[in-house]
Formats: structure tokens, C-alpha cells, sequence
């Protein structure tokens, strides 16, 4: 993409860092979920056998539903991915009598198969037309038994359980293993608590738990595995699709095409590229890895350090989880919960989506001018020529999208999506999806579920025992009541319990997965907003994008990790340059709960509304991004007076109320006439500082 070779004094490669030159290695490390094994010989091919069997179980699902219904559909799923969790997942556990089952091997181990014959077994038992002592007997008499198991039941769903926590261990670590067994002990131990605690309870049977996992609605076979199973899976198989097609290339390279001849070329081709590939890439760590491998060596050459650089990748990046048509895992969970269609869940992350990449791209351009990075030549075809060679792979987006318009499900818009880009990519010979690549992005589809099922599966302990205990309505009770023991005005409860809520979301967030983060703030954080009269949609998107938002935020901070990785720059200043980029992500959410009028960033209401809201917060992201770069566009430097009285006007109107509004927006001129005041006592713009790493800047005005 970039024709000039890189100066003569880059540093060189230091060994000790990761090495970005394999962008899919490194977004396997950085990701939620933990690298699987590069499976081989009989056990790759049962894998891969096994995982297009399921990709093309889950598409005939589509338009030829099992007529047992959706949940045993689920149960027929969950017993096709999870063995292969075990077969594709390595234990990697120091065990006293061997020094460590390794994370490379490319054969299952004896336990592996043990395993994964276990949860073979374990799904398959509700449905078994096989009549045993004391179960069995066929999925029917299975959902007659509800709430009266019998021991053979609860030993197969207690098997079930510890199989589900195992998966959940491989593939994400342990601290979503043991968020669940707090949940199961909170459920057996609840009744020994003191039973004026709001959230004692009188106790739950060991048998009914199990009951509520294996044979009911809302555990194992409930809405997040229902979401996994029926939307998640076809997505990722588009994805991959998509990737094999050529389209996540084309994407930079018309990124870098439309923004050649910028000034900011080099850091508007990262934004641009972050957007484009999330329709291919869900996950921000992996996105930030495919844009950094690509255009860092850009970045470089136009003076950026490694740490602001990884920052604004690592915001483009995360972007591919906020931006429609292809939501994280969670919009689809938002949309089962709230009953209502995708295309309404893409309406209200659209506005949001727009204000938060006018943020990342006011962030380029200030960084531009403020350190002065020097414009760089990319050497890239026409915007033009290549949007009339490979423009095609737009379109099956916008089957996608027109179909969601004209009311067809999301699982049957993604499908005609397949087909089409399947069918598309033979106008590129070096991109032909052929039958035996074409069973490579099934099973790659499939593979890429694994993780988000078995998650999906094992939230289930979290909601039913939420739902067993009535732990929901309590935790709410706990948060309201302490935001009420600050002041007793509701529009500053309702502040408090948003800011507190945010907090324990970002907190949450950084200890287990994007999907688990929301399906837990949902069920126990949810209800808090609820009760204060927050609208369901508003709440919803709350909670989806402080859980989404765990990719940005110390300590963990997985894209602002890979994007360190990708640039070799430092860590925590890196995760701090992140945060700056991200900023808006992280007011936004707040303007739409605290006030009716914020419903309008949602879509939510007249066009009236919509208008004001978007207009107010594009300037309280404008007036932010300029508070936290410390320069003004077209005028200049920012001291510290201004850069305060920006951030308090910034701040100000994301309270969207006309008071508020008022105030900040008197904050923003006196700011502003801060900064030209300085720029005449001066006469000029301000002197850039020096360009790290020895790339001396141009003076740039």
C-alpha cells in the first residue's frame, strides 16, 4: 500500500517485543478468547468435518426450522460445538505429574477425547430416544420432568455444568469460571446469609439449580445461546466469507486511496480502515492488529510515536464492535431481550457511531498539528478505479441492510449476504471462493463460535440463578439506595446510579468477556436504570457499550495490548492515548440516560429531537477532543486555562437540558476566545514540539 521504503534510521526490531509481522498470531493473543490449536491429521479433519456440518446445520435452520423447536435446535448445537472445544482448545494446565500440557501441540490428548465423548454425551441425553433407569426416554419425557429431575438428570446436567466451566477455561481464562461459581454458591449458600441482607434469599436445592441450568429457558439453553446459535454463528461464517474474498484488504486499500492526498493521510487511513473492517472482524483486538500491521509502518513515516499511534489504532479498532451493519455478539443478545428487530438495534447505534469516529478523527487532526506529523506519500491506485474493480464487496453489506429494511429476519438477510459475496468473489481470481475454500470459511466460521458459545452456555448460571433468587431487582435496590444516600433529587439519583453503574460496568468488563460483561450489567445493573425510568433501549445500549468498552480500559485494555504489540511502543502511555480517542465512547451512553432529550442519539423520538441531540454532543465531542489535545484547529496551542474551560463546556452539554446546554456552550466561546487571544499575543499558531524517535516534524499551522 505504501511505496516508499521506510527511512534509513528506523530502529531496528526489538527481539524481546512481539513480533506484528503475522497480524493473525498476534490477534489470537490479544483477543478475549484464547488461541486454539493448529489442528491437524484425523483429529483436523473430524474438527473441520464436524464444524461444517454445524455451519450447515445452523444455515438450514434458517429456512427449514427443526419442528421440535428452538430449543432443542440449541441442544443439537451446543452438542456440536462443544467437543470441539476440548479437541480445538488445549488445557494448559501446569499438572503435578507432567511440566505443562502445551498450547502448541497440534494432536487432542487422551483427556481431550474423554472430554469432549463427555459433553458429546452430557447435550445429547435430552434428546435421546433411549429409554435408561431413571431418566431418558426422549426429549419429551426430558421436558415433562421440569422441576422434578431425576438423580440421573441432575448427574448429566451437573457434568454438563463442570464441562461448560472447563470450555469457559480454555478459551477465556478463569475468571469466567469462577464469576459463575459465585453465582452457583450465591444460589446453594444464599439462604445461610443473615436474612435482613437485601440480597439473602431462602436457599435453592442443589437439584432445583441443576434443574434451572439443564431444563429450562433461562440457563444453559437460554437467550445468549439462543443468540450464538442462530445469529453469531451465520455472521462469523460471513465474515469469514468476506475475509477470503479479498474484502478486508480492499477495504485499507481504499482507506488509504481516499485520504492519499491528506495532510492526515496516514492517521485518517487507520480510522477509515478500523470502520471498514469491522464488518469482516468482530472483535477490536483483532481489528486493531489487521489496520496496524497494514498502516503502522505509515504511521511511523509520518512521525507519529509508537504510543499515540497505538492509541488511535487501538479506538479505530474497538470501533468495529460500535459500528453497524455488523454489531458486536451483544446487539444481537439486546435484540432477543428486548424483542425487537436487528435493524432497531443498528438505528440506535448509528448516531453514537457517528459522533464517536467525529471524535477519533478530530483526535488525528489535532495530533497532526500539535506534534508536528508531516504529511507522507501512499502510494495507492484511484479511490475510484478501485471502487470500479472491487467495489462489489460493498454490496453484500448492503444486502444485509436492504433486506433488514424490507423486513426480513436477520438470520435470512445474513444468508442471501453469504451466498452473494460467495458468489462475487469470482470476479477476483486470486480471491475465488472455490468448493475447498469454501469449506474453509464454514469450518472458520464455525471455529470462531466456539468460544462465544461455550460463554454463551455458561452465562446461563448467571441469569438463572439471577432469575431463581430474585438477586436482579436487590442488586437494584443496593444501587438506587446509594445513589439516594447522596441526595434525594431524581435527576441527580438518576446521575449517580448512571456514573455508578458505569463504573461497576467498566470494572466487570475488565475481568470476563465482552458477551458475558453484558449479559451480567444487563441482569444486574439493567434493572437499577429500568426502575429510574430509563427507557429499555437507552438501558440496553448502556450496558452494550460500557461491556464493549472493557477493550479500552486499564489494566487489561486488549486492543490498546495488541496495538503496543503492533507499534513497540509503551504500554500504559499507549493505554492512555487510547482512552483520549475513545473518549467520546465513554460520554456518549451517558448523555442518553440521564435525559429524555439524549433519547434522540438513539434515533429515538422526532427528528427535532434527533437534531438537537446529535448537534449538542458533536459539539461537546468537538469541544473535548480539543480540551484533551491541547490545540484548536485553523487557530492554535491550547493553554491550560482553555483546555479546563473546554472540558467543563464538553462536559456540560452532555447534559441536554437547556440550562446545562447554555452553560456550556458559553464555556466552549470563552474557550475559544481563549485561544485566539493567545494566538494574537503570540502571532502565531504555535511551534509544534519535536517529533520522537528521530523523524524531525515540519512546522505545520
Amino acid at each position: 500500500m505504501d511505496g516508499a521504503p521506510a527511512p534509513a534510521d528506523d530502529p531496528p526490531p526489538d527481539p524481546t517485543r512481539p513480533d506484528a509481522s503475522d497480524p493473525h498470531d498476534l490477534a489470537a493473543r490479544f483477543e478475549d478468547e484464547k488461541p486454539g490449536r493448529d489442528l491437524s491429521g484425523p483429529a483436523g479433519l473430524l474438527v473441520t468435518g464436524t464444524a461444517v456440518a454445524v455451519a450447515l446445520f445452523a444455515l438450514g435452520q434458517v429456512f427449514a426450522p427443526l419442528p421440535q423447536g428452538s430449543k432443542y435446535y440449541l441442544i443439537i448445537f451446543l452438542a456440536g460445538v462443544l467437543p470441539l472445544v476440548f479437541l480445538a482448545y488445549p488445557a494448559d494446565l501446569p499438572l503435578p505429574w507432567r511440566r505443562r500440557m502445551t498450547t502448541s501441540g497440534t494432536r487432542p490428548t487422551a483427556t481431550d477425547w474423554v472430554l469432549a465423548a463427555a459433553a458429546l454425551v452430557c447435550c445429547l441425553y435430552p434428546v435421546l430416544p433411549v429409554s435408561l433407569p431413571g431418566g431418558g426416554g426422549g426429549y419429551d419425557a426430558f421436558l415433562d420432568r421440569q422441576a422434578l429431575l431425576s438423580p440421573l438428570d441432575v448427574a448429566m446436567g451437573s457434568v454438563l455444568l463442570l464441562l461448560l466451566l472447563e470450555a469457559c477455561r480454555r478459551t477465556t481464562g478463569w475468571i469466567l469460571p469462577a464469576v459463575c461459581l459465585l453465582f452457583l454458591g450465591y444460589g446453594y449458600y444464599g439462604g445461610l446469609l443473615p436474612q435482613s441482607w437485601p440480597v439473602a434469599h431462602a436457599g435453592i436445592d442443589f437439584a432445583q439449580l441443576v434443574d434451572a441450568f439443564y431444563n429450562s429457558d433461562s440457563g444453559f439453553y437460554g437467550t445468549p445461546l439462543d443468540v450464538a446459535a442462530t445469529y453469531i454463528v451465520l455472521f462469523t461464517v460471513y465474515g469469514a466469507v468476506l475475509d477470503l474474498s479479498g474484502a478486508g484488504r480492499f477495504f485499507v486499500d481504499l482507506s488509504a486511496a481516499a485520504f492519499r492526498r491528506s495532510r492526515t493521510a496516514a492517521g485518517r487511513t487507520a480510522v477509515a480502515s478500523g470502520f471498514l473492517l469491522g464488518t469482516v472482524s468482530g472483535s477490536g483486538a483483532a481489528t486493531t492488529v489487521s489496520i496496524g500491521a497494514v498502516t503502522w509502518p505509515v504511521l511511523r513515516r509520518a512521525g507519529y510515536p509508537p504510543e499515540r499511534a497505538g492509541g488511535m489504532l487501538a479506538a479505530a479498532g474497538v470501533g468495529a464492535i460500535l459500528s453497524p451493519p455488523t454489531l458486536g455478539a451483544a446487539a444481537f443478545i439486546i435484540a432477543e431481550y428486548l424483542g425487537v428487530s436487528y435493524l432497531r438495534v443498528l438505528g440506535w447505534a448509528t448516531v453514537p457511531t457517528i459522533l464517536y469516529y467525529l471524535g477519533i478523527l478530530l483526535s488525528v487532526e489535532i495530533d497532526a498539528r500539535r506534534s508536528g506529523v508531516r504529511p507522507v506519500a501512499i502510494d495507492a491506485a484511484s479511490p475510484w478505479r478501485l471502487l470500479g474493480r472491487f467495489g462489489y464487496h460493498f454490496l453484500s453489506l448492503l444486502v444485509i441492510t436492504g433486506l433488514l429494511a424490507l423486513g426480513f429476519s436477520a438470520t435470512r438477510a445474513v444468508v442471501g449476504a453469504i451466498v452473494l459475496a460467495a458468489a462475487l468473489s469470482f470476479l477476483d481470481r486470486r480471491h475465488r471462493l472455490t468448493p475447498a475454500r469454501m469449506v474453509g470459511a464454514l469450518a472458520a466460521g464455525v471455529r470462531g463460535v466456539l468460544a462465544v458459545s461455550a460463554v454463551c452456555a455458561a452465562a446461563g448460571v448467571i441469569t438463572a440463578t439471577t432469575t431463581k433468587t430474585g438477586l436482579g431487582p436487590q442488586a437494584a435496590a443496593l444501587l438506587i439506595g446509594g445513589a439516594k444516600a447522596v441526595s434525594a433529587e431524581p435527576a441527580v439519583v438518576l446521575a449517580l446510579t448512571a456514573l455508578l453503574a458505569a463504573v461497576a460496568l467498566s470494572l466487570l468488563g475488565l475481568a470476563v468477556p465482552v458477551t458475558a460483561s453484558f449479559v451480567i450489567g444487563w441482569v444486574i445493573i439493567g434493572p437499577a436504570l429500568l426502575d429510574l425510568g430509563v427507557a429499555a433501549p437507552a438501558a440496553a445500549m448502556f450496558v452494550f457499550y460500557f461491556a464493549v468498552l472493557s477493550e479500552v480500559s486499564p489494566p487489561t485494555a486488549l486492543a490498546a495490548v495488541a496495538a503496543a504489540a503492533v507499534t513497540g511502543g509503551r504500554l500504559v502511555p499507549t493505554m492512555w492515548q487510547t482512552l483520549r480517542y475513545a473518549l467520546p465512547a465513554y460520554l456518549i451512553p451517558l448523555a442518553f440516560v440521564v435525559t429524555p432529550t439524549g433519547l434522540g442519539l438513539l434515533g429515538i423520538g422526532g427528528a427535532g429531537r434527533i437534531a438537537v441531540a446529535g448537534a449538542v454532543c458533536a459539539s461537546s465531542v468537538a469541544v473535548l477532543a480539543v480540551a484533551a489535545g491541547g490545540w484548536l484547529p485553523g487557530v492554535g496551542p491550547a493553554g491550560t486555562p482553555e483546555r479546563i474551560l473546554g472540558a467543563l463546556a464538553g462536559l456540560t452539554l452532555l447534559w441536554l437540558e437547556p440550562v446545562p446546554v447554555t452553560v456550556g456552550a458559553t464555556l466552549a466561546v470563552a474557550a475559544v476566545a481563549g485561544v485566539a487571544v493567545r494566538r494574537g499575543a503570540t502571532g502565531r499558531t504555535g511551534v509544534p514540539r519535536p517529533v520522537p524517535s528521530g523523524h524531525p516534524g515540519e512546522e505545520i499551522s
